[in-house]
């Protein structure tokens, strides 16, 4: 996408079911584990490159033996440097004691990260926050090894200020009020009820204190403990969290917002946020990885059993829509199809903007990442010449020459590699003027390939705010001197806040609003505004499950083509000589093309939770008021 996004985050788990030695032997290494991990993350820095993070925990270790380690990096290359740290200390251990390379049981208890248990996790730093104490995985200690609690995760929540106030009212006393250290607090709490509760049973039983530990560990019931702490969470999750006697845990939203994926066999067992990723690093096919279900936690237990438990009652799927258009790797196979099938099904309103002209018509895509759904457009625009053609033939079969045939199956689609993104925009350049000069440089194109008589098509992931459009890419293309430019998004325009984990906090960023607005105040229909502040107002303190998202209201007055159109005039300028058009898909196209992915809040206002609808709300009254301020 043109306009950068940013997301958090992606997970990664393993499970080591064997002991070390078997590794050893089989893989060559004792440092399987670390080495899938360094993987699993690597292939998922798409999902962040802000920060990153690993903890490993050792499985029954003596009294006194360090069994938890971690890392974690906000560097420029996080997860490089986390695991430059991690190979520098195992490197410096084996340096210093050479006798003990080939001993498995003293490589564990002598190097830290060697272990049973990992979890890795890489992220986009949101609210501003960068700093290393806002990167994952989070940590909870206690003297007590079943209360020692590690939790990472992809999850944004809307009542992070109720859920503080709970913890509050538990008498606890959080350090910050961030939505990552409240979860893990929450669970940590109902984890220290439930540890007590079992030591008061063992002791009833007549087990001593030192006997007790091993039998808490076995009774432990992490499904009660999800079940109790996640009551009152609104928000799209995919949280991991690990035990520091070795049970785990990887718990999803109910309406399976964010994504987790997991595979089993007798050797380990894997969890991450992207399907290909488990597929590659452990070689295995697409049907042998699972989801884990919406509302539902994978938990591993310390004694290797594995279980998918149900913890909150499912609602209706609406998974994120936008880890197919544009997030997760392109490199999963329903996601390949799914970006292609977006190209061709909004070839209809392409053809309709240049006057099925075909062969007065360059396609090209930007970004890199528009690629596939590029493909999808050609595809189906060479499908439509071919028809043409077909018809041709068979209306003038008697009088056909072969020269005239030869060259009407000479003419095809024209593709080009039109722009190239040549530089990052760097930000220490502050005054606007300089700055807008410097974006207008950030593509480049490809110069002597459109003709004057050419329309243009570029098709982008999405459009989100305009700015790279108006102030680079439609100027590069008009450069090249086009009769018509025609962007086109593979996504529907974006109207609304997300607030489960893309950074899209403020409804003024993005240009669909914007062109709404204007549309409004073009019409003397202003005042359709003022109501809806003014009925957003009266919920302010309303209960989440009785607020409505009335902000949709700016939207009903017009068609979707008449946004589209509004959004082209303000995204032109003056200086533009080609007609601008620009196209998005229907949002009905998305959910054929997407058919497993329904989450579509961003631009339709249907949340998938009550915080939603409070946040979109809130989004609104901030921009009314000219609160420079985030909804959530």
């Amino acid at each position: 996408m043109s306009d950068a996004l940013k997301h958090e985050c992606g997970i990664a788990l393993v499970r080591l079911l064997k002991p070390l030695e078997y590794y050893k032997e089989k893989y060559g290494t004792a440092f399987y584990g670390i080495q899938k991990m360094y993987l699993m993350m690597e292939k998922q820095h798409n999902r962040g490159q802000d920060g990153a993070g690993f903890a490993s925990i050792k499985l029954d270790v003596e009294p006194g033996q360090r069994y938890i380690s971690r890392v974690r990096s906000n560097h420029a290359q996080p997860i490089q440097d986390v695991f430059k740290q991690i190979n520098d200390r195992i490197n410096e251990e084996l340096t210093a004691k050479p006798e003990i390379a080939d001993d498995v049981q003293k490589i564990k208890s002598e190097i830290p990260y060697v272990g049973e248990l990992f979890l890795g996790h890489v992220r986009y730093g949101t609210f501003g926050k960068n700093s290393i104490e806002s990167v994952h995985p989070f940590l909870r200690q206690s003297n007590w090894m079943h209360r020692n609690l590690i939790l990472a995760g992809n999850f944004n929540m809307t009542n992070v200020k109720e859920l503080f106030e709970n913890l509050v009212e538990l008498g606890q006393h959080p350090k910050e009020m961030a939505d990552t250290v409240t979860v893990m607090e929450k669970i940590g709490h109902f984890l220290d009820k439930e540890v007590m509760q079992l030591y008061q049973d063992c002791k009833t039983e007549g087990y001593s204190k030192r006997e007790a530990s091993p039998v808490i560990a076995d009774r432990l019931d992490i499904g009660k403990i999800l079940a109790r702490s996640a009551k009152n969470l609104d928000g799209g999750y995919a949280m991991a969290g690990l035990l520091g006697h070795g049970d785990a845990f990887v718990f999803r939203d109910p309406a399976g917002i964010r994504p987790a994926y997991y595979y089993q066999d007798d050797e380990v067992v894997v969890v991450a946020s992207e399907r290909p990723v488990i597929q590659t690093v452990f070689n295995v096919p697409f049907e042998s990885v699972q989801e884990i279900d919406p509302g539902h936690a994978l938990i591993i237990k310390k004694s290797g059993k594995v279980s998918m438990q149900q913890i909150l009652e499912p609602t209706v799927k609406k998974a994120c829509s936008f880890e197919r258009i544009y997030f997760s790797r392109g490199s999963d196979a329903e996601i390949y199809q799914e970006r292609k099938n977006l190209g061709k099904l909004i070839l209809p309103a392409v053809l309709e903007s240049i006057d099925s002209d075909t062969d007065n018509t360059v396609f090209s895509y930007i970004p890199n990442t528009a690629e596939t759904s590029f493909y999808g457009l050609v595809e189906a625009a060479q499908d439509f010449l071919n028809q043409r053609k077909n018809n041709y033939i068979l209306e003038n079969r008697n009088t056909l020459t072969a020269e005239t045939l030869q060259e009407l199956l000479a003419v095809k689609i024209r593709t080009e590699k039109v722009a190239i993104k040549d530089a990052k925009l760097r930000t220490f350049i502050t005054e606007d003027s300089s700055r807008d000069d410097l974006v207008a440089h950030v593509y480049d194109v490809t110069y002597g390939v459109i003709k004057p008589t050419d329309n243009l098509v570029i098709i982008d992931d999405s459009i989100v705010r305009g700015t790279t459009l108006k102030m680079s890419i439609i100027k590069m293309m008009d450069r090249l001197k086009p009769k018509r430019i025609v962007i086109v998004s593979s996504a529907p325009q974006i109207r609304y806040p997300d607030c489960y984990g893309i950074d899209m906090a403020k409804l003024e960023g993005l240009v669909a609003f914007r062109a709404a607005l204007a549309l409004l105040k073009e019409r003397n229909l202003y005042h359709v505004v003022d109501e809806v502040y003014a009925k957003c107002k009266a919920q302010e303190n309303f209960l989440d499950t009785d607020v409505v998202n009335y902000v949709t209201a700016i939207y009903d007055q017009f068609t979707p083509e008449e946004i589209s159109d509004k959004i082209a005039e303000m995204l032109s300028s003056p200086e533009i000589n080609a007609e601008v058009k620009i196209i998005f898909q229907k949002v009905e196209d998305l959910h054929i093309a997407c058919p497993k992915n329904l989450g579509d809040w961003y631009f339709t206002g249907d949340y998938p939770t009550p915080g939603g609808n409070r946040v979109v709300n809130r989004a609104f009254m901030n921009f009314y008021e000219g609160k420079d301020a985030r909804a959530y």
